[in-house]
């Protein structure tokens, strides 16, 4: 008999006491090693329409519902007495007419009315009503079908318009929701797969999001230890595609925030160290705090699985680089900011006269000089300063070159080295290697990938097939800037896809969020990440944009805030409050205060703590989530940061500059999975008009 879980089951576990979960993991493992058991105490639920749902005691009050058949027992729902049979009576799993995709199906007529959200209801003008217009009216009942919709929902989605369709969507299976949503937002969504007659229904793409065969106890348990971490057992078909895709070279997933690249990047890793049994795969990602994020979230999908165990190396890339070099080369002596600093400060005094700030030419030593790794005269007057837009004649790079000529040998002279040196010259002695370290890497947030580290990537595993792997979104570049990864020999054009539907942000923040950034972004090489068509999976209330008149009364609007997400049982860890930079850390720490809660600063080393309110810059927000977000202190003159503008050395690096505070502010309202508040003094920030708007 085979024997699986359904989405919404663990779902429902997950809303359970801990001693309540014990107990139904505890049923759950009986029922998988002897369905046919005795002593289990299996109850036929007279009244709901699917004669195959039956309910199993937990305890006193907890019933476990599941779908058995004489070839399968489907664990698909758990709650109190009352609530699971009154769950059962509404469902029904059945086969799609023509999909053939095995679905969980809420009945029609159990539903008296489709209520419209809170969130999402528009006052009514005080004069005359103007009906909407129904979204689907042009489409008959066979493509409507085609896209998954249960035959007992046609005259519902017939009907729907553009303020009833979320609050219709909750009730629908997921591909049909998607489908729908993508249709009414003008997109063309790809339609299900068909199966063939006598098909497994289980068996279909769609059904594997929804529903998992358990094939051993080991793999029930991984599933059942953290049920909220879904994707460790449910993926989407789009994001399943990206994993299994075999490719000629290096290939990329694209996606806004929330899309899921995390998740495919991790399952790439998994998959490709059990699809090739020899080799050794690299999962890395550009900081210390994101690797040890990937280190937790790979222990929970793969658990003792010794196929993967041992063979997938979890590292931030610039380590990766280091010690490969002192493998090599011997030990390094990195060269740190502050002596950089020092060592541009002094030859610049010493240098002619000249009007480029300490900031621009510490970026230009950073973006061009060790980027490129340029050693001379000739290589600094050609290169193309691409991702630079300020101007400089031959003249000014002269002088320029002056200047980083004498910081290169101060630092030789000091036996010091940078990354990018420690990555050029690992990158040579990879170059006539025969045996690499890794066969396959898999790359998270591949935005803020380097120069110096693409090229050593491309070295380590760009000719291979399937060798390299980025997932990144060019919206969440906040570390680099632009460059041609073509010209390093990486080139993704006819191998990238884009993720498009977002499991972690409510539409309602999703579509707020992405007011900040264009519709499309395109990289140098001219490969576009398209914004349009993305689709959350849930709803959720509206964000709340305030600006406020000073400090205190933000701090009140925030504690404000805070208590009332804690009195909708909230907990305090899963609320975080971001700030721009470390000096406005203190606006948010008061706020915390004020709500009576206890606060955590995030440095890098962690994501939060129990009990406490996760405070920190926006630049540490990346890769964490959220069930509530504030975003703080977002005044004129702090976002985007007066200092970082003021730096710029000319008016065509503007736009670079506006861009990373922008992706910045997005970044960190895209933390937030239900509950986003962004706040600022007046005057505010001017990106949130663009929010309002």
């Amino acid at each position: 008999m085979n024997f699986r879980i359904a989405d919404t089951f663990t779902a429902s576990l997950a809303r359970l006491t801990g001693d309540e979960q014990k107990a139904v993991k505890t049923t759950a493992f009986d029922l998988q090693m002897n369905p046919a058991n005795p002593g289990m105490q299996f109850h036929k639920l007279d009244r709901a329409k699917d004669k195959s749902f039956w309910s199993v005691r937990v305890s006193s009050d907890i019933r476990l519902i599941v779908h058995k058949t004489a070839a399968s027992l489907l664990l698909c729902y758990v709650d109190h007495h009352d609530a699971a049979y009154a769950w059962a009576e509404r469902r029904r799993v059945e086969k799609h007419p023509t999909t053939g995709a095995a679905q969980l199906v809420e009945l029609r007529e159990t539903v008296r009315e489709i209520a419209v959200p809170r969130f999402v209801v528009a006052p009514a003008p005080a004069s005359t009503t103007v009906a909407k217009r129904a979204l689907f009216t042009g489409l008959s009942d066979e493509d409507l079908l085609g896209y998954g919709v249960p035959s007992a929902w046609l005259a519902d989605v017939r009907a729907s318009d553009e303020d009833s369709l979320l609050g219709l969507a909750d009730h629908l299976p997921s591909e049909a929701a998607e489908a729908l949503l993508e249709l009414a937002t003008g997109g063309r969504p790809k339609r299900p797969l068909h199966a063939q007659v006598g098909a497994d229904p289980f068996a279909h793409p769609d059904a594997q999001r929804r529903f998992r065969l358990m094939t051993d106890a080991d793999e029930l348990r991984r599933a059942l230890e953290s049920p909220w971490e879904k994707w460790t057992i449910f993926l989407h078909p789009a994001q399943r595609e990206a994993v299994e895709r075999r490719a000629s070279g290096p290939t990329r997933v694209a996606g806004s925030a929330g899309t899921g690249k995390t998740i495919v990047a991790l399952h790439r890793a998994a998959h490709l160290a059990r699809a090739n049994p020899q080799a050794k795969v690299l999962l890395t990602t550009f900081s210390d705090p994101l690797a040890r994020a990937l280190h937790r979230r790979m222990a929970r999908l793969i658990g003792d699985d010794a196929a993967v165990q041992g063979r997938v190396t979890i590292e931030a890339l610039d380590r990766v680089g280091i010690r490969a070099y002192e493998a090599s080369c011997g030990s390094a002596r990195l060269l740190d900011s502050a002596t950089l600093r020092a060592l541009l400060r002094d030859a610049s005094l010493a240098a002619p006269p000249h009007r480029f700030s300490e900031r621009f030419l510490e970026t230009e030593w950073h973006d061009v000089v060790d980027a490129w790794q340029l050693a001379s005269w000739d290589a600094y007057r050609d290169v193309a300063r691409l991702g630079r837009k300020t101007r400089i004649g031959e003249a000014q790079r002269a002088l320029l070159w002056s200047i980083f000529e004498r910081v290169r040998v101060q630092i030789g002279e000091r036996g010091l080295i940078t990354i990018p040196t420690a990555f050029a010259k690992t990158t040579e002695q990879l170059a006539g290697a025969t045996a690499k370290p890794f066969d396959f890497i898999v790359i998270d947030e591949a935005q803020d990938v380097g120069v110096p580290q693409l090229r050593f990537l491309a070295a380590l595993a760009g000719a291979r097939p399937d060798g390299l792997f980025f997932a990144g979104d060019l919206g969440q570049r906040i570390f680099q800037t632009p460059f041609s990864w073509r010209s390093l020999g990486v080139d993704v054009r006819g191998r990238s896809s884009t993720l498009r539907i977002n499991y972690r942000m409510s539409h309602q923040i999703r579509r707020q969020a992405d007011r900040l950034l264009p519709a499309e972004l395109t990289d140098v090489d001219g490969n576009t990440e398209a914004r349009r068509g993305s689709l959350s999976a849930f709803n959720g209330p509206a964000p709340e944009i305030k600006t406020v008149k000073s400090a205190e009364a933000e701090s009140a609007l925030i504690a404000g805030w805070l208590a009332a997400r804690v009195a909708e049982g909230i907990s305090p860890h899963e609320i975080a409050l971001f700030v721009r930079s470390e000096a406005q850390l203190e606006r948010a720490r008061t706020a915390a205060r004020a709500a009576g809660a206890e606060d955590f600063v995030l440095d890098g080393g962690s994501d939060g703590a129990e009990g406490r309110v996760a405070i920190g810059t926006m630049h540490l927000a990346k890769g964490l989530e959220f069930r509530a977000v504030a975003v703080c202190a977002c005044d004129d003159e702090i976002v985007p940061l007066q200092p970082r503008i003021q730096s710029v050395a000319d008016d065509a690096d503007l736009e670079d500059a506006y861009e990373t505070e922008r992706h910045l502010l997005y970044v960190a309202c895209t933390r937030a999975r239900e509950h986003l508040l962004v706040t600022g003094v007046q005057p505010a920030s001017e990106f949130l008009d663009d929010l309002m708007t």
